[in-house]
Parts: C-alpha cells; structure tokens; sequence
C-alpha cells in the first residue's frame, strides 16, 4: 500500500457537502505521531454561508479516490511536487468533487451564489467569481519554488511544475500533468501528460489528453523538444524532437520517412531524434532524422 497524510481545514457547505480542503502539513508515508491538528481560528464564515473543518486524514495513494479530502491531499501531494504526473491514483475524481463558485472570498456552493453576492454587495463589498469548476486554481494553494506563472487561472491545482518552468500567459496545464525540469509552456499540457526537461510547448500548441474519452495514448514529452506555434501531438515524442508549427500529429497520422515509406504516426511514438513538418509543395507529412538544433530554451526566462 502506498499511503499519504495531511492535516488542514475543510470548507464545508450548509448541507455538509466539503467544497474545499486546504493543507498545512502533508505527505507520504507513514503520518508522524507528534504532528498538531490545525484547528480553523473561527468555526464558520456566515457571509459565504459555510463552516470550517478540522481534517485529518491518511489514504491509499494506489487505490481511487473515495471523497473530497482524498482527492484534494493527492492534488496538494502533486502541485506540491511530493509526487510526480501518474503516480497517484485518481480514477473518478470528477465524480467525487462538485462544482464550486471560486471566489476572491473563498469558495463558495452554487446554491448559495446568489445571495452570497447580495449580501456582499449591500456591504459595499462586491465578490469576484473567479470561476466555476470542481478543480480550484493551483496558486489559491500551492505556489512552487522557481516557477512564473502569467495567468493563475490557467493552472489547475494538481498540476506539477518543476523548478525553472515558464507558463505564458495562454500557457495551461491541467490537474496530474506538468513538467519535470525547465520548461516554456505557452500552450496546452493536458490531464496526464508529462514534459520533460528542457522542452518548450509553443503559442497555442496542445498536447492530446485522455479526460474526453478520445485516444487512450497517454502522451509523454521527452527533453529538450520544441512544438512550434499552434503544433499539436496526439503521440508521444522521445528526446530531441521537433514537431513543425500548425502541424498536428496524431496517432492515425500518415507519415512519409526519407525512403517513402508511408506508415501510421503512431508507430513511431516514443522515438527520439525526429523532426515532423509537412511538405510544403505536396502537402504531405513527413518524417526525417533531426540535424542541427533549435537553439534551446533562452536561460534567462528561467532564472525563476
């Protein structure tokens, strides 16, 4: 059994339902016999109409997910970096969560929206709706050593990013899924999938995932490889690999290597080396060795 604890504070909603968990001390293993509880200084905020809780839990990081604070410690233990992208279990962790109003006062139940806003507005002291989801921004939270982050919004708590990561303003990285070393992210890192170090995700390049039931591939990115703007991979790419701009490669891709050879993109996941770019007289794409470099990330942007 892989086990993990955390001890923090639980927001909870008028019918008992946990709409967050926050934090204080967490982590894998066994949970130190000498480690305080964390109780909240108030036990309820009527203003968002929601009670405080004291939690206090250890789980089975190998089996899904069973309630709230299951999911929320191995969302923590993920943006925290304690573990990596896909080694926790999460299966049914959109089922477990309910959507929350997240707010610039703190989480909020839908039901309760409405008059929260009233009652908020009659002080002369509006709220801000930040959005609606069952996963919250990753920095209301976690905030990483050694990363920049343009727009909170655009990453979920749950995501990994290593020290020296970049996330762009149009950058996004989604919950179990992130970078393993210094990295630009100015496009899309979906549910799952993992960047190595060194790599750069370019302006609106997106990255396949598995949440919406398409392929079952689950796409890993090796070091030091570039997607050009607005590229897209539906397989994975091993080190040292280009993939050229507003090309998209999946796995039913038909590709061309040097000897004419025309086979299916997928047969070539995980290999290294490789520059994808579409010909630009036939329009078909094609599959060569890599020569050369593309420069590699600028160091600067990642002295973070």
């Amino acid at each position: 059994m892989s086990t993990a604890w955390g001890v923090g504070i639980a927001t909870v909603d008028v019918t008992g339902e946990i709409l967050d968990v926050r934090f204080r001390s967490l982590g894998l293993g066994e949970r130190p016999a000498d480690l305080p509880t964390y109780a909240p200084s108030v036990d309820s905020d009527p203003a968002r109409g929601v009670a405080l809780r004291p939690i206090n839990i250890s789980i089975d990081t190998s089996t899904a997910p069973t309630d709230a604070p299951d999911v929320y410690l191995r969302l923590h233990l993920l943006s925290h970096r304690l573990a990596q992208p896909r080694t926790l279990n999460l299966d049914g962790a959109f089922g477990v969560l309910q959507n929350v109003a997240w707010t610039s006062r703190g989480p909020v139940a839908l039901a309760s929206l409405e008059s929260v806003m009233w009652n908020f507005a009659q002080q002369g002291e509006p709220i801000v709706v930040n959005g609606v989801d069952k996963f919250p921004r990753m920095t209301d939270y976690v905030v990483p050593s050694g990363v920049r982050i343009a727009d909170a919004s655009r990453v979920r708590l749950g995501a990994h990013l290593a020290a020296g990561t970049t996330v762009m303003h149009e950058g996004f990285c989604n919950f179990n899924a992130g970078t393993l070393g210094t990295s630009m992210v100015e496009g899309r890192i979906s549910s799952g999938v993992i960047v190595g170090d060194g790599s750069d995700i370019g302006g609106g390049a997106s990255i396949m995932g598995t949440l919406s039931g398409g392929g079952k591939e689950v796409v890993t990115v090796g070091e030091r490889c570039l997607l050009g703007a607005n590229s897209g991979i539906g397989i994975s790419l091993g080190d040292d690999c280009i993939v050229e701009a507003g090309l998209y490669v999946t796995g039913g891709t038909l590709v061309t290597d040097p000897d004419g050879t025309v086979s299916k993109a997928r047969v070539l996941s995980g290999a290294s080396g490789l520059l994808f770019r579409r010909n630009s007289i036939s329009g078909a794409v094609e599959v060569v060795a890599r020569t050369g470099s593309w420069g590699g990330l600028n160091s600067v942007l990642h002295k973070n």
